[in-house]
C-alpha cells in the first residue's frame, strides 16, 4: 500500500472515530434548565408565553427548522428585571418568533405581530393563547390567537413574516359563546391542523376543529366536542404512538395545577375515560413543577418518540418561582403518560434521547410555590398538607382544614424577603403554643428517573427567631443520618447545608425538626438536593 492510500485510510479511520466517539455523542446532548429565566443563544431574554412550537421550512434555505411562537407581555419584562413583587395585568407587546435546530438553543427571528400593527381594532385587550398552521390551499401561514372576546386569524407569507389581520371569528354560532376558553393549535402527521379549545364560559367543555378555508377565508371548518365535565384550561394536544392525548390544567386562575389528560385512537374521539380527565402521574407533588399545561411537542427519531411537556408559569407575574417556560420529558407506561419533574435535564435532538442533568434538584416543591393558598386550605383545591411535604405535629395544635387553631404551614414572603429567596411563599414552622414538629419529604427513584446512590449536598435558606430548644435540618438514608443544628437566631435569611449526604438504595428522607416555645418561628425556603 503506497503512502497516499495509507494516509487516506488513516484519515478516514480518525474521522469515523470522532464522528461516533462517546465524546461526540455526549456533545449532542443539550441542557434544559428550569426554574430560571431563559435567554436566546445570543444572550437576549426570551419572552414567549401561551404559544407553541411548529416545524416549517426555512424560507431562505428550504431546510426544516423549529419555530416557537408566543406572546411578549410588558409585565414579563418588569417581573424578570425585579421578581420581588406582583405586576398586575398582561399588556400585550408582540407575538415573538424564535427558531432552533435542536429545540434547546433558540435564536430570536423577529416580532411577527405587534401592538403597533395596523388593525381595525385596538390591541388594548387580552391577546394570548395562540398557534400557527400552514394552510396549503392559500399557501399562507395562519396564526389563531385569542383577541378580546373572539378568535383572531392573521396570515403571513412565511414563518417569520408579518402576520396581517385576516378576520375575527365569533364562536357563538358554533359553541354558544363568542370566545374560546383557552386554545392551542395541533398539527397532525398528515399536515392537517386543528384548533384545540374550551368553552368560553366556565370552560367545562373541550372541542376539536379542523383549520381550513371556507368562502375564501381561513377559518375552522367544523366542531367536535370531545369532553364535558369539570372546568379545564390550558387545553392542548399531543400524539404518541398513534394515540391522541387531550391535556389540560385546572381552573386556578394564573396558578399551577395538576396536569390532566384523556386518550383516544382518533383525533375526534371518543376520548377515555369518558368525560373524566385523569391526573398525570408524576405531577402530583408539585403541581407539574409549578406550571400550567402550555403545549407539547413530539420529537420523532427513528423508532423513538419523545414528548416534551412545555409548561407556562403565569401567576399574573406575581411569583410562582423564576422563569416563564418550564419544559420536561414525558415517559410512558403503556398509554399512560408520566410527568418527570426535573429542574435540569439533557435532550439529544438527533436521537430523541434524554437524561437527567448533573445539577438536577431532586426536591419537590422546594421553594414552596406550588401551594397557591394558605395551607391548610378549605378553598379549591382543598389541601391539608404542603405538596410534596409531610408535617407531623408531635406536640402543639393539630394541623387540620377548617380549624381556627391550626398552624399555617406556609408563609407569604414580603418584597424584602424576595430579595433573598425565590417566589411568593416559604415554609412556616411556628405555633401559638409550645410545639414540636417534623416536616419531611421522602425522595426516591421514580419508574423513569433514578435517584442514584452516592453523595449529595442538601441546602436551604432559613430565617428564625429565638425560642427553640432544638431546630435542625436533617437527611436520612437507611442507617446513615446527618443533621445541621441551627443554634442561634437568624434575623435575616441565611444559607445552611449538609455535605456528604449518603443515598443508598435510591431512597432518602430530608426535612426539618423543631422543638419551640409559643410564637417562636422558623421560615425555610429554596431547599435543594444536588449530586455532589
Amino acid at each position: 500500500m503506497n503512502i497516499s492510500i495509507r494516509l487516506y485510510y488513516q484519515f478516514l479511520f480518525i474521522a469515523i472515530f470522532f464522528l461516533f466517539s462517546p465524546v461526540n455523542i455526549v456533545a449532542q446532548f443539550q441542557n434544559i434548565k428550569n426554574d430560571t429565566f431563559w435567554n436566546t443563544q445570543e444572550g437576549q431574554p426570551i419572552y414567549s408565553q401561551g404559544g407553541g412550537i411548529f416545524r416549517f421550512k426555512d424560507p431562505q434555505t428550504g431546510i426544516e427548522k423549529y419555530y416557537w411562537y408566543g406572546v411578549h407581555y410588558e409585565e414579563a419584562e418588569k417581573y424578570r428585571n425585579n421578581p420581588v413583587k406582583k405586576y398586575d395585568h398582561c399588556s400585550f407587546k408582540s407575538v415573538t418568533c424564535y427558531s432552533s435546530t435542536d429545540l434547546v438553543n433558540w435564536t430570536f427571528e423577529r416580532d411577527v405581530l405587534t401592538n403597533t400593527s395596523e388593525t381595525p381594532q385596538s390591541w388594548r385587550t387580552w391577546v394570548g393563547r395562540l398557534g400557527v398552521a400552514y394552510v396549503k390551499e392559500v399557501s399562507k401561514y395562519a396564526m389563531f390567537v385569542q383577541h378580546g372576546n373572539q378568535v383572531l386569524v392573521t396570515l403571513a407569507d412565511s414563518p417569520t413574516g408579518d402576520f396581517i389581520w385576516h378576520q375575527k371569528i365569533n364562536m357563538e354560532p358554533i359553541i354558544g359563546t363568542s370566545n374560546t376558553g383557552d386554545q392551542t393549535v395541533f398539527t397532525n402527521d398528515d399536515g392537517k391542523s386543528y384548533l384545540i379549545y374550551s368553552y368560553g364560559k366556565g370552560r367545562n367543555k373541550i372541542y376539536v376543529s379542523e383549520i381550513g378555508v371556507k368562502d375564501g377565508k381561513v377559518t375552522i371548518l367544523d366542531c367536535t366536542q370531545i369532553f364535558k365535565g369539570e372546568s379545564r384550561e390550558g387545553n392542548c394536544m399531543f400524539k404518541y404512538k398513534n394515540k391522541y392525548y387531550m391535556a389540560a390544567s385546572n381552573i386556578y386562575g394564573w396558578d399551577s395545577s395538576f396536569a390532566y389528560y384523556l386518550v383516544s385512537d382518533d383525533i375526534r374521539g371518543p376520548y377515555f375515560p369518558t368525560n373524566d380527565m385523569q391526573i398525570m402521574e408524576g405531577c402530583e407533588e408539585d403541581y407539574a413543577h409549578v406550571t400550567q399545561t402550555g403545549f407539547f411537542y413530539t420529537l420523532k427519531r427513528n423508532n423513538t418518540e419523545t414528548v416534551l411537556y412545555c409548561g407556562d408559569r403565569w401567576a399574573d407575574f406575581a411569583g410562582n418561582g423564576l422563569g416563564y417556560n418550564q419544559w420536561f420529558p414525558l415517559s410512558f407506561n403503556g398509554d399512560k403518560p408520566y410527568f418527570n419533574s426535573l429542574s435540569s435535564w439533557n435532550l439529544n435532538e438527533k436521537t430523541g434521547e434524554w437524561s437527567v442533568g448533573t445539577d438536577n434538584n431532586y426536591v419537590k416543591n422546594g421553594s414552596f410555590e406550588a401551594d397557591r393558598n394558605k395551607i391548610p386550605s378549605d378553598v379549591k383545591p382543598v389541601q391539608e398538607q404542603l405538596l410534596g411535604w409531610k408535617t407531623v405535629a408531635i406536640k402543639g395544635n393539630p394541623v387540620a382544614v377548617k380549624s381556627e387553631i391550626s398552624p399555617q404551614l406556609n408563609y407569604f414572603n414580603t418584597e424584602k424577603d424576595r430579595k433573598e429567596v425565590i417566589g411568593e411563599k416559604s415554609l412556616n414552622i411556628t405555633d401559638k403554643v409550645d410545639f414540636t414538629r417534623e416536616i419531611s419529604q421522602q425522595i426516591s427513584s421514580s419508574p423513569f428517573v433514578t435517584l442514584e446512590d452516592g453523595l449529595y449536598i442538601l441546602t436551604a435558606k432559613i430565617k428564625n427567631s429565638q425560642g427553640f430548644k432544638t431546630l435542625k435540618m436533617f437527611a436520612k438514608s437507611g442507617e446513615n443520618a446527618l443533621e445541621h443544628e441551627i443554634e442561634s437566631e437568624n434575623s435575616s435569611w441565611e444559607s445552611i447545608q449538609i455535605e456528604n449526604v449518603i443515598v443508598k438504595n435510591g431512597k432518602l428522607t430530608i426535612g426539618f425538626y423543631a422543638d419551640g416555645t409559643a410564637n417562636a418561628f422558623c421560615l425555610v425556603d429554596d431547599v435543594t438536593l444536588v449530586k455532589q
